[in-house]
């Protein structure tokens, strides 16, 4: 998922934004609520976290901006205020649930699991393409009884591949969808990264799948069964 995580604190959002990241996630981490607004309009999010006390623009406000503006994607709430009428208001403004501070790493990333499921492109635990299937949780792709694990960058990568099967995706779609903001990546960091994904999906024989496309970009597509087994005969030769 992409997510937006919004936290005035350092010592709270670096290991939150860790924390996520390490799960598989892609995240937008900032410490200004003026800032998350203009962000929030730029871009499309798959959950928000946000804190409810924030320089410029306070969490609530930005929840209720945020639902005034049609979106849906699921919003955390993260705040020391406790009580039953601050929970009521947090709720009123459109989030979805609600944490308490000092925020528990494994609670946070077991409410995040939980409302991910709401999000639109929730398929389940696990994405399949043909007969590949990518574990959400795990971060391992498995195909004909052989898994392996994949880095948080591969994972993202196949991701998003696979949630686009057959489509040539270029260049700027790829940084877009995999680069947090603020992060510029180098100009041969998508051909490193499909060139390590391919790498890894050798392992279950199918980096072929994995398409250079000249002029346009990449994609995923499925090979037939022959085409597989003159690569793996190629391979072995």
């Amino acid at each position: 998922m992409r997510i937006l995580l919004v936290e005035d604190d350092p010592e709270q959002l670096e290991p939150l934004h860790a924390a996520l990241s390490g799960e598989g996630h892609i995240v937008d981490g900032v410490k200004d609520g003026e800032i998350a607004r203009w962000i929030v309009s730029q871009r499309n999010y798959d959950l928000l976290i946000l804190d409810w006390l924030l320089p410029e623009v306070s969490g609530i406000d930005l929840c209720r901006t945020y639902r005034a503006s049609g979106k849906s994607a699921p919003v955390l709430m993260l705040t020391a205020k406790d009580t039953i009428l601050d929970k009521v208001a947090g709720l009123d403004a459109g989030a979805d649930d609600y944490l308490v501070k000092p925020v528990s790493v494994f609670e946070l990333l077991a409410r995040v699991r939980a409302l991910g499921r709401r999000s639109p492109l929730w398929q389940g635990d696990c994405l399949q393409v043909a007969d590949l299937h990518l574990n959400l949780s795990t971060l391992t792709v498995t195909r004909r009884a052989t898994s392996i694990q994949l880095s948080a960058r591969e994972f993202q990568l196949l991701e998003y591949l696979m949630r686009h099967p057959q489509q040539v995706l270029s260049r700027d779609q790829l940084e877009q969808a995999l680069w947090e903001w603020g992060d510029e990546p180098e100009s041969n960091a998508i051909t490193a990264s499909v060139r390590r994904l391919r790498q890894r999906l050798q392992s279950v024989h199918a980096a072929e799948w994995l398409e250079a496309v000249y002029g346009a970009g990449y994609r995923l597509s499925p090979k037939s069964e022959d085409a597989e087994l003159s690569q793996v005969r190629a391979e072995r030769s």
